[in-house]
């Protein structure tokens, strides 16, 4: 099985397909403290990372913008004095594609580096 961090985003388009429930079930495993939620009405990949003190968040949260504009795919990031949360989606197809798994792992690679 290919690991997703050794993946790259790709473009997506509106016909660009959404994963499917498993392909959803193939790649939790290796993003596995995201959580699948709802919100908009549209289904995403959210995590909330410890980030203490506020520094260490801000640092972390131009991580994953550079990583964002490395990838050409950007997330929803929170910023708070303790934590950030991220949270992936493909706006394209208001969905989850396979870059939103990438993303997320390459995050927790990020985080796993600080």
């Amino acid at each position: 099985m290919e690991l997703l961090v050794d993946l790259k985003c790709v473009a997506c388009r509106a016909d660009s397909p959404r994963v499917t429930e498993e392909e959803i079930a193939q790649y939790q495993p290796q993003i596995a403290d995201w959580q699948l939620i709802g919100h908009e009405g549209m289904p995403k990949l959210q995590r909330s990372f410890s980030c203490s003190p506020y520094t260490k968040a801000l640092k972390f949260t131009q991580m994953v913008g550079e990583l964002a504009d490395a990838e050409d795919h950007h997330p929803a990031i929170l910023t708070e004095y303790n934590k950030v949360t991220v949270t992936w989606w493909t706006y394209a197809i208001d969905g989850l594609h396979r870059n939103d798994f990438i993303a997320a792992a390459k995050t927790d690679q990020l985080y796993q580096n600080l």
